[in-house]
């Protein structure tokens, strides 16, 4: 099961620091390391300290831990909605991601050209945003136009769906964004998903800032943070060449350089777990002498189709599971311990999936 973030901003923003910078820290992960699938695609591993601790409980040959893909989208250019600077191509991209990081710059350098002239974080998140509503605007405008067609051949529905994409166009042409739209009953909410629209998808700022902007709140940054605020948006505030500096470092000097900056783990483990939540993912994990491993679903999944992630048969085949809680675990050190506590329960296919589940299926071929 593939989930994947897209990263996009403005030329000289940082986005490639950014992406180069997740290359190296994938490349530096020791049991699930960076994969390049095609040139602008990766891999990565999404930081979670749970797993040691597993590998430490059930002394396993070896541990995997779950990932996350990263799209590296070129820079966006004032008319991408037209087609200029290989927008339709870029443009294109983004709908199939499931959700957005956009990189915005917060730093002043003047070796460092910005595409329009001067920093304006507010005023480039609406360059890029503009070409989104425009893309948006021109499916939208398809949309309608194909049930207005269906309607005429007598399709019942079709005149409701015209309406809606209808609404629809008023609030993008209006300069709104397609997540702010207040879709009607669960017809309305299907149609709007099926149109697969570029301002639907779940957004996350990254600040890219200087390095003496990393333990301070700059004015570039709050300025990002009042435009997150009216979108419902997370924030990131990282500085892509300090990413970059530590990534060149060896592993075991790395905590202490991100020490000295004063910063608990690296902006890049911020963006991947910001990511990850920003999914609405859960990590769930099985465990044994072979190995230790973290799967990701939905939040809300069944236990069953949480099973079919592991493999095929477990969800045709689901039984029961046995689920541990790793809060559980954690405290009390073992499996036998928990099982003579009473504290590994038994449910069945409906269960929802909780984050930190350990679980063991039944299953019959």
């Amino acid at each position: 099961m593939g989930f994947t973030c897209g990263i996009i901003g403005l030329p000289n923003v940082g986005k490639s620091t950014l992406f180069n910078a997740m290359t190296a820290a994938g490349a530096e992960a020791s049991n699930y390391p960076f994969c390049t699938i095609d040139p602008n695609i990766g891999v990565v591993s999404v930081p979670d300290r749970r797993i040691a601790r597993l590998a430490e409980i059930f002394k396993p040959a070896k541990t995997i831990p779950t990932t996350l893909e990263f799209l590296d989208i070129a820079g966006l250019v004032r008319g991408a909605s037209k087609g200029e600077g290989l927008g339709n191509q870029f443009l294109s991209h983004i709908r199939d991601v499931d959700a957005i990081a956009h990189v915005v710059r917060c730093f002043e350098d003047p070796d460092v050209v910005h595409v329009d002239g001067s920093v304006n974080p507010q005023r480039d998140i609406e360059i890029v945003e503009a070409e989104l509503i425009l893309k948006d605007l021109d499916t939208v405008e398809r949309k309608q136009s194909d049930a207005d067609r269906r309607a005429k051949g007598g399709d019942k529905k079709a005149k409701a769906e015209s309406e809606m994409f209808g609404r629809l166009n008023h609030e993008l042409s209006s300069g709104r964004l397609a997540h702010s739209f207040s879709a009607d009953g669960d017809e309305e909410n299907l149609w709007l998903r099926d149109a697969h629209l570029l301002t639907n998808k779940p957004v996350m700022y990254v600040c890219n800032v200087g390095e003496n902007d990393l333990n301070a709140e700059s004015t570039l940054v709050r300025n990002v943070r009042a435009v997150a605020e009216k979108e419902n948006a997370t924030v990131v505030v990282i500085s892509a060449a300090v990413e970059a500096e530590v990534m060149e470092l060896p592993p075991e000097e790395r905590q202490g350089f991100l020490d000295g900056l004063g910063l608990k783990e690296s902006g890049l483990s911020k963006v991947i777990r910001e990511g990850y939540d920003l999914l609405q993912l859960i990590t769930f994990f099985t465990v044994g002498p072979k190995e230790v491993r973290a799967w990701t679903v939905k939040r809300g999944t069944a236990v069953q189709r949480a099973a079919g992630v592991i493999h095929t048969d477990f969800e045709k085949g689901f039984i029961k599971a046995e689920i541990m809680k790793y809060s559980d675990l954690d405290r009390y050190g073992s499996e036998a311990a928990l099982r003579e506590r009473g504290l590994v329960v038994t449910e069945g296919r409906d269960y929802q999936t909780e984050d930190g589940d350990i679980v063991f299926i039944r299953f019959s071929v």
